[in-house]
This record gives C-alpha cells, sequence and structure tokens, in this order.
C-alpha cells in the first residue's frame, strides 16, 4: 500500500508555475531590451560566448530537481507487512445532504462547509471504529464505502460539494435506505447512521426508512443544521446572487426540526440541531461511545519503507548537473568541427 507520511508538502508545488512565470517573464524583458538596443544579430556577434539554450536547461534541471525533492519532503512510503489485528467498534455512516439549500449561511461558513469540518473532526476522535460516507440530494450515493482508513475518509469528505450530484431535492429516505445496505455484510458490529440535513425533504417517507433501519438493528441519529426561520440560498457558495422560483421569488431554506426528530424517534437514535458554537456530533458521539463495541477482525499495514532516498538522489544529481552547466558557452567545446569541411581538402 503506498502512502504519504507528510501530504501536506505537496502545497509547495504551486511555486512551480510561479518560477516558470518569473522564468518566462525575465526572458521576455531581455529579448525587448535587445530589440531596444539595436539589432538582434549584431548584439549576438558582439557577444560570442551566450547561449540562448543554456539557461533554459538550467532551469529546466532546477525545477525538476525542486519537483523531486517536495515529493521526497513527502515521504512516499511503500506498505511492507500485512498483518491481521483484533479490533473492538463500531460501523458507522454519515449521511450528508449536499442539496443547494447547504449552501445557506445561517451556519457559518455555511451549512455544508460546517458539517464537513465537524466530520473532520469526528474522524480525528474515532478509534477502532469503521466509516462511511453518503452524500444525498435528489438522489443518494455512496462517496466512501465502509472502512478503517480514517487518512482516506478525510481525501473524499474534502471533494464533497453541492454540484456533485445533478439531480436537486432532497431524498432522506433514499440516504437512509442506501446507508443501510453500505454495512458490512454479516458484520457484528454495532451499526449506526448519522444524518445530517436541514430536514427539507420533498422526495420520499424518510420516517419509513428510518423505522425499517431500526428493525435491522441499525441506529439512525439525525443532526438537523440550518435555522427555522429560514435564509435565502445562494446560487453558489459565498455569492451575494440568491436563488429564485420561477414566480422569481428568493427561495427560502428553513430547518425542518419536527421531520429530524421524527426520523431519530424512528430509527431509535437522538435528534440534535447544529449551532455555530456546537454542532452535534460529540453529542451523538457520546451515544455512540455507550455501545457495546463488538471485536472484530482488521488487516492493516504495520511497517512501511521509506521511498524518499529514490528522490533525493536523482534531485542532488540534477543539482550537481545545473551548477557544472555554465551560462556561456564553453571556448574550448565551441572550437570543436564536427560537421564542418576542411576548406584545405575541399578540391582534393
Amino acid at each position: 500500500m503506498f502512502r504519504l507520511a507528510h501530504p501536506y508538502y505537496l502545497y509547495f508545488l504551486v511555486i512551480v508555475p510561479v518560477m516558470t512565470g518569473l522564468f518566462l517573464w525575465i526572458r521576455y524583458r531581455v529579448k525587448k531590451q535587445w530589440h531596444e538596443f539595436g539589432d538582434e544579430a549584431l548584439i549576438r556577434e558582439l557577444m560570442p560566448d551566450y547561449s540562448p539554450v543554456r539557461p533554459v536547461i538550467k532551469f529546466i534541471l532546477l525545477v525538476a530537481a525542486f519537483l523531486l525533492i517536495i515529493i521526497g519532503l513527502a515521504r512516499p512510503q511503500f506498505g511492507a507487512k500485512l498483518v491481521k489485528m483484533k479490533r473492538k467498534g463500531i460501523e458507522l455512516i454519515i449521511a450528508l445532504d449536499v442539496s443547494n439549500s447547504m449552501n445557506a449561511e445561517d451556519i457559518q461558513p455555511s451549512r455544508l462547509e460546517r458539517a464537513k469540518q465537524a466530520i473532520a473532526r469526528l474522524v480525528d476522535r474515532l478509534d477502532n471504529d469503521r466509516i462511511g460516507l453518503i452524500v444525498f440530494a435528489g438522489e443518494a450515493y455512496t462517496q466512501l464505502p465502509i472502512t478503517s482508513d480514517y487518512v482516506s475518509a478525510k481525501m473524499f469528505l474534502n471533494t464533497i460539494n453541492t454540484s456533485m450530484i445533478p439531480r436537486q431535492g432532497t431524498a432522506i429516505g433514499k440516504a437512509i435506505e442506501r446507508a443501510s445496505f453500505s454495512f458490512t455484510p454479516n458484520s457484528p458490529l454495532k451499526k449506526v447512521i448519522v444524518v445530517i440535513t436541514d430536514g427539507e425533504n420533498h422526495e420520499d417517507d424518510a420516517i419509513a426508512a428510518a423505522h425499517m433501519a431500526a428493525e435491522k438493528g441499525i441506529i439512525v441519529h439525525a443532526i438537523g443544521i440550518g435555522s427555522p426561520e429560514g435564509v435565502p440560498v445562494p446560487v453558489h457558495p459565498g455569492s451575494n446572487e440568491f436563488m429564485k422560483d420561477r414566480e422569481g421569488n428568493v427561495v427560502v431554506t428553513k430547518l425542518n426540526e419536527e421531520l429530524l426528530a421524527q426520523i431519530a424517534q424512528a430509527g431509535k437514535g437522538i435528534y440534535v440541531r447544529a449551532k455555530n458554537t456546537q454542532f452535534g456530533l460529540n453529542t451523538i458521539m457520546d451515544e455512540i461511545e455507550r455501545l457495546e463495541k463488538k471485536e472484530y477482525e482488521s488487516k492493516i499495514y504495520t511497517d512501511y519503507n521509506e521511498q524518499f532516498r529514490y528522490f533525493f538522489i536523482p534531485a542532488l544529481f540534477l543539482l550537481i548537473i545545473e551548477l557544472l552547466i555554465a551560462e556561456k558557452k564553453n571556448k574550448q567545446l565551441s572550437k570543436i568541427k564536427l560537421f564542418e569541411v576542411d576548406e584545405r581538402n575541399k578540391n582534393v
């Protein structure tokens, strides 16, 4: 298995286009100044040692070395030893609403972004539990199958946005149904679904879906995000322009606490309302901690081989070459005329 021990170093790769842009700009300025001084061919004759190619080669070597160093600093690793371990935990699936109403900003910075932040902190709190992600709007899709890989969970979480599902709406029932079938078959672990939504369900019978999940031994908790008073829905995240209906009226989204409380009751779970200061996942996690955690077998990599040297060594080699290449032409090498005809033998 491949992983990066320090992936945040990859952010330094944004320097590469900056370096490239600066290099091209400098070359453009030099060429422009040449044209201002006079004839370019004449200037080249006055500067016989000048090489237009060498600086480009040196820059390419420098950028290549920089890329290799950044990747090396991120510490690429390959799993070397796969072992089976006994763990105790539960299976938890987060069903997250990604409809357009989740762009509303009655919860800062927005309902969806605040929910993603809270889920990320929840993932940090998990220990030996397994987690999955379901996203839903008018339809429900599995974003992350049930897993013990918390790094992947955070990675998939970062990609979630309100434009990822083309069909709009809020099908809470479909989300609960899909989550119910996404748990590990025949697993002895306790199964929990946490639905995070504003509760504006227009598609199906979410209460019936929660009741069916409870009959299978699955607990359904609900977190309501938003304000009961209602707020307008931005056309885009952070936009000051708001969505309008066919009659030209501004669309207002309201938190439906009554429905969510009924869903939680049918699913034998609890309902919590999210606020700016306290999202509510900690309250639900406290409930989850009270569940009896079953033992399960998990295959994990316990040893990783470092691969950074395969990047640092070539980077060092490229830097040495870059230093050895001079900006100007080499006078000794320029005397070698491999393809020039000897005038003395021309008439032989």
